[in-house]
């Protein structure tokens, strides 16, 4: 089936004025929609840019696939507690750390 990800910059503008952590990505297929604040794609992906012709929801670039696509969510107050698989709470996946401590890290 096909998966198209997007990222809602509705959603981005929103966070960005009331502080909240909503997810901001968007997997869409013919029959539902799923938020994440990550996703992970397992198989071959495009990247599609289309000024001209957006999605009905107004994206002009997007990632197509049929390949899986495992979204991720977190906590707005889990900082530094781990992620969890889309709908699987039982499932911990990741450890959700700041951007900017992350990039500190590395430095």
């Amino acid at each position: 089936m096909k998966k198209r990800v997007h990222v809602n910059q509705h959603q981005i503008k929103s966070n960005a004025k009331t502080g909240a952590r909503e997810p901001v990505l968007t997997i869409k297929t013919y029959k539902s929609n799923t938020y994440a604040h990550e996703v992970e794609i397992k198989g071959p992906c495009r990247v599609v840019y289309r000024p001209d012709k957006p999605l009905p929801c107004g994206a002009k670039v997007w990632i197509e696939t049929d390949s899986e696509v495992i979204p991720f969510v977190m906590d707005p107050e889990a900082i530094g507690r781990p992620m969890e698989l889309a709908g699987d709470p039982d499932h911990v996946v990741a450890v959700a750390v700041p951007l900017f401590d992350a990039l500190a890290k590395l430095t």
